[in-house]
């Protein structure tokens, strides 16, 4: 293993200890306890594998001290070539666990589902998709929520959204995104031919509403002056009001409000988060307007990431090139054996990026 890692795995050890001790302190937030909680969650698993690596490291140095004994040598080569498997697979393990990891994985999530081409049978096959993320999330012991939902004449789903929380939730859905193509023959179909419909799905993490906006003292020029306009001697002769400008975004804000210089300046400080605040939002919904437009491309038959073709009973992810015949299990939710499957494809991804 390369010393870098060694270096990485010492510092999640000592990282876990010190997280211990401050879950342990008195007077720590409530807010601050659910974020070391949430660190602990993910260093602790990376620790434990470290500390099982040691262990199989130490125990193959003591096999190789009875390589030199006639009489435990069968046994010290048998038990080199289980440490050395054992050794290989931690170190793998341990590569995982330390790959970069998305911070919003965790999150609950925004399933979005959409009817494209194909008509009335493609807000059918929306409504089936819609249904399948339903009971994979029960599956899971996932809570869902309906937020929106548009139906077609016949009961199929021209749009609809699912908010569905719990550990895990963006992180185990996110490769859903795309869209997504059906063949069978529709309902509607009376001389049995087989017909192609699409839908496309966008799985988007929840954002965080107790995240706070930060600003840095150091992005900002703070400037005193005296106040105009009404107010008698007092306003015209201090330098009460206060003009603040944060120099990243060029947002200017001014308060001359109060006769205290303190207060103007905490006024506009407010004054000043609230509209970077405002100016995230917007900057958001722009970004996911255009994420939202990137997953689930234009809808069109063509455009999918993946098949499920009914005549066959097989479903086809084309990203990894993966066909399952169980359609029906698959369509009732059984969406493990797929999900595995993308995420060791990003994974050896990540993996090959490192090396």
């Amino acid at each position: 293993m390369k010393a870098s890692l060694r270096d990485k795995l010492d510092a999640a050890a000592r990282r876990l200890v010190e997280i211990d001790a401050l879950l342990g302190a008195e007077g720590t937030d409530a807010q601050r306890l659910r974020e070391l909680g949430s660190e602990r969650a993910e260093l602790a698993p990376v620790v434990a594998l470290h500390a099982e690596l040691g262990a199989a490291e130490a125990a193959r140095e003591q096999a190789r001290a009875l390589l030199n004994d006639p009489e435990m040598r069968a046994l010290a080569e048998e038990e080199l070539h289980s440490c050395g498997e054992r050794i290989d697979h931690l170190e793998d393990a341990l590569q995982c666990a330390l790959l970069p990891r998305d911070p919003d994985d965790r999150k609950a999530a925004f399933l979005e589902v959409r009817a494209g081409t194909g008509g009335e049978e493609s807000a059918l096959f929306a409504a089936d998709l819609l249904r399948m993320y339903t009971r994979y999330a029960e599956r899971r012991g996932w809570r869902t929520e309906l937020l929106g939902h548009s139906e077609s004449d016949l009961g199929g789903v021209k749009e609809a959204v699912l908010r569905i929380a719990g550990d895990g939730v963006y992180g185990r859905l996110k490769f859903e995104s795309g869209g997504h193509r059906v063949q069978r023959v529709p309902a509607t179909e009376s001389q049995g031919r087989i017909h192609t419909s699409a839908a496309t799905v966008a799985v988007m993490p929840e954002p965080d509403a107790q995240a706070a906006v930060a600003i840095n003292p150091a992005e900002l020029r703070i400037d005193t002056f005296r106040s105009s306009g009404a107010g008698g001697q007092h306003i015209n002769k201090t330098d009460s009001a206060v003009r603040i400008t944060h120099l990243p975004t060029g947002l200017v804000v001014e308060c001359q409000d109060d006769r205290s210089q303190h207060r103007n300046k905490a006024r506009a400080m407010e004054v000043l988060a609230a509209r970077l605040e405002q100016r995230q939002r917007q900057q958001a919904q722009e970004r996911e307007a255009a994420q939202r437009k990137s997953l689930v491309g234009s809808g069109d038959r063509s455009d999918r990431i993946r098949t499920y073709n009914v005549p066959q009973g097989r479903v086809t992810d084309h990203r990894i090139n993966l066909t399952l015949h169980k359609i029906d299990a698959i369509l009732g939710g059984d969406l493990d054996e797929l999900l595995d499957a993308l995420h060791a494809e990003h994974q050896a991804e990540q993996l090959a990026a490192l090396a």
